[in-house]
């Protein structure tokens, strides 16, 4: 693990490998080793780096809402500060907000773009009102608490019977998570705009990846960000929730692998 400053805020992050840059963005409310398993198997090929993203993991936590565009400016300020200046873009869930607002604002920095277990669209007035909700619960029951209420929700129904151990590692990672640092995400993540209209603008080959399960950003998110994206591919793992990467890592790190092999070919 390594530190930088930028921004006003320590990133900590994990750099491994040589040869084309490949960063990965971490889910709410979840850190960089939830890419342990990509990070792994693809540096031996790529430069793998994956940060916590502000106020997660061993990130500084900063006050008020961190919103996507934030946490997108301090991508690319961290990046800077390694004079990376191209790199291909994986996120998951909110990793995928902020890297919809990072091609925003930054296209010409993305080589290529996957987008795991997210959505386009913003939230509507409901989920914002239940985001505040558990802002609210994070900073007054703690992190226990909110991995009760999301655990359900994250992994699939085969995760919870035949793999118990990613389900642990999955409550490992929320319990390790500063509430106060979930409150800003969640708050965050409230005020994201909808990205819908820049999905047909998005010109960088794009993989869009989903578990057939996820109860989070179901199917149909996936399937529409697919439509609109030119050239766009669509990858439905089975047995997979909202965490596909850790539910079904084989199948996971096989489509990534393929598709980043071919676009550095």
């Amino acid at each position: 693990m390594s530190k930088v400053s930028v921004r006003g805020i320590e990133i900590a992050y994990v750099d491994a490998g040589v040869g084309p840059a490949v960063v990965f963005l971490h889910g709410f409310p979840f850190n960089r080793s939830l890419w342990r398993d990509q990070i792994e198997i693809l540096s031996p090929h790529f430069r793998v780096l994956a940060p916590d993203l502000r106020g997660h993991g061993e990130t500084s936590v900063v006050p008020g809402a961190a919103t996507m565009e934030e946490m997108a400016a301090d991508v690319i300020a961290w990046l800077d500060a390694l004079e990376i200046s191209e790199a291909a873009v994986c996120g998951l869930s909110m990793g995928g907000y902020v890297t919809l607002a990072l091609c925003r604002e930054f296209r010409s920095r993305v080589r290529c773009l996957v987008l795991a277990d997210t959505r386009a669209v913003a939230d509507t007035e409901e989920g914002k009102q239940s985001r505040e909700q558990q802002a609210q619960k994070a900073l007054q029951e703690g992190m226990a608490a909110i991995a009760d209420g999301m655990l359900p929700k994250l992994v699939a129904p085969v995760t919870v019977a035949k793999h118990p151990e990613v389900v642990a590692r999955v409550r490992e990672m929320i319990l390790k998570t500063d509430p106060a640092g979930a409150a800003a995400a969640q708050r965050g993540m409230a005020q994201r705009r909808d990205q819908t209209d820049l999905l047909p603008q998005i010109n960088v080959p794009t993989l869009v990846i989903v578990g057939e399960n996820d109860q989070l950003t179901p199917v149909a998110e996936s399937e529409t960000m697919h439509r609109l994206i030119a050239g766009s591919r669509l990858e439905i793992i089975a047995g997979a929730g909202h965490v596909s990467n850790l539910e079904q890592p084989e199948t996971f790190n096989r489509v990534l692998r393929d598709f980043l092999v071919s676009q550095y070919s």
